[in-house]
């Protein structure tokens, strides 16, 4: 493997040993935090603020994660084709920069109106960066099956609801209605997670080692052939 690949490999490696244990011990801990608020079960009282910190942690982690994949997708590609000037390359910098510091901004403010403008700059970011050419998405269009199907739009409504969660986590520790929209919100969260397992591995499988780019672009996908390789 060379460089490029190690590269390509970052998001898929924060994914399984960071971001699906946090989704595990986030999820434990919220099923804790309703029994011991519903059910009166004899829990430690901190299992309610371990559940909001730690959920606040993934929400984060997740977003970065998908950051970091952003990052390397458009900076692998875009710097070895000669279609990007510099100018557009400092506008993406610019605009991933921007996004990263709307989350932490995010994580930081307190008023309603600074956390909804922020959790939409971040998402809006998010989507700005998807849009480029570089990152691959099986459609674009909502109508169409491909569209469910592609690992990329899962893992940006995921991060929408993580921003959500982030967002409105006041309204949610002091509400009902807002505890009932986030169990909703995460159970949802939940199954998008399990389809970006299967839809990830699924992509690692298609995406061949640097090396070997050049041969399998003169591949015929269409009709599943490739030139036979002369000895």
């Amino acid at each position: 493997m060379q460089a490029m690949d190690w590269l390509w490999i970052i998001h898929p490696f924060l994914a399984v040993t960071l971001i699906y244990p946090l989704v595990g011990v986030v999820a434990r801990l919220g099923l804790q935090t309703r029994q011991r608020r519903v059910q009166k079960a004899k829990l430690p009282p901190a299992t309610g603020r371990d559940h909001s910190d730690w959920g606040q942690w993934l929400a984060a982690a997740v977003v970065v994660v998908v950051l970091i994949a952003l990052a390397v997708v458009i900076a692998s590609k875009a710097l070895g084709s000669s279609e990007r000037g510099a100018t557009a390359l400092i506008a993406l910098l610019l605009a991933w920069l921007g996004t990263l510091s709307a989350l932490v901004a995010l994580l930081r403010v307190q008023g309603a109106g600074l956390r909804l403008s922020f959790s939409l700059i971040t998402w809006l970011g998010l989507l700005t960066l998807g849009a480029q050419p570089e990152v691959f998405r099986l459609s674009d269009n909502p109508l169409e099956p491909a569209f469910w199907q592609s690992h990329y739009w899962g893992g940006v409504l995921i991060c929408g609801l993580m921003l959500f969660n982030l967002a409105a986590r006041p309204e949610i520790l002091r509400q009902l209605r807002w505890r009932r929209l986030h169990i909703a919100a995460n159970a949802l969260a939940a199954l998008l997670f399990i389809s970006q397992g299967l839809s990830g591995t699924r992509d690692l499988l298609e995406i061949p080692l640097h090396w070997q780019q050049p041969f399998l672009n003169q591949c015929n996908w269409s009709e599943r052939t490739c030139p036979s390789q002369s000895r």
